[in-house]
């Protein structure tokens, strides 16, 4: 499967897409279903991670610092930039901050990994990146927006993201490693889900895509106008992620997590 994973991946989406789009009414309980999901993406990429690799990674002071000031220094000022250009709308303001302040902490280990980037810094960076986004979000959005909106925020999602999709996994995977040294049991499944890696990716995108494109879809001509600006971001992001990176003098592995980590947004924080 894994030959074919990019294939699999857009039939997935366009499944996906297809499911929302005609039962509108099962939004409601497929959105339910992203966080055990991609809990189980999760789970099955930590699976993957030696965990004596996170150890060295925390230790990884020129990574964990490259990874902080590109999301919280470089990033906003992109960010405040290119919202001036939906700043006379509230909401398409609001909902551009809070996609592109919110550094993504979960599905961008898998897709780090996808790519030959270092998962296993990334996992280490993000307990790291969720407090920086608790403390920092609040205040670029009074500094961006003003202080109406930051008395609505509260810190329930973003502990909820941190224990459901980082903590437990992460720590079921750590107690499946270590049975699996000495029980059957636990390399058994350990093989599975390794295995199921795809389908588990597929069941993501396809659940995501299902449960957001018909209320995306209701709304799809005020959501055109962010669509420069993401695409935007992105473009920027990457040359300065690896200009990051270079500064640095991060390994190849490295780099690419680097990237990855300031292009993808849309935490769980900012999906909430």
């Amino acid at each position: 499967m894994e030959r074919h994973q990019i294939g699999l991946y857009l039939l997935a989406i366009a499944g996906g897409a297809i499911l929302g789009w005609s039962l509108p009414a099962a939004a409601g309980p497929l959105e339910n279903a992203i966080t055990p999901v991609l809990g189980l993406l999760l789970f099955a990429t930590f699976l993957g991670i030696p965990f004596s690799a996170i150890g060295q990674a925390v230790r990884d002071v020129r990574f964990i610092a490259t990874i902080l000031v590109l999301n919280f220094v470089i990033v906003p000022a992109v960010v405040f930039a290119l919202s001036r250009f939906v700043a006379d709308s509230p909401a398409l303001l609001v909902g551009v901050l809070l996609v592109l302040l919110t550094p993504c902490i979960d599905y961008v280990i898998v897709f780090a990994g996808l790519a030959g980037g270092s998962s296993e810094r990334l996992l280490a960076t993000a307990p790291l990146l969720m407090l920086a986004q608790m403390l920092l979000l609040p205040f670029y959005l009074l500094l961006f927006v003003g202080p109406e909106l930051v008395s609505a925020i509260e810190p329930g999602p973003f502990l909820e993201a941190l224990i459901g999709l980082i903590i437990v996994p992460l720590t079921l995977a750590a107690l499946t490693q270590w049975l699996s040294q000495e029980w059957a049991a636990g390399k058994t499944v350990m093989t599975v889900m390794q295995a199921m890696m795809v389908p588990f990716m597929m069941a993501t995108l396809a659940v995501v895509i299902a449960s957001q494109i018909h209320a995306v879809g209701q709304e799809v001509t005020a959501l055109l106008a962010v669509v420069p600006l993401y695409v935007a971001f992105l473009v920027v992001m990457v040359p300065l992620g690896m200009a990051c990176a270079r500064v640095a003098r991060l390994d190849s592995g490295s780099t690419r997590a680097v990237i990855f980590s300031g292009a993808t947004r849309n935490s769980l924080v900012g999906r909430v």
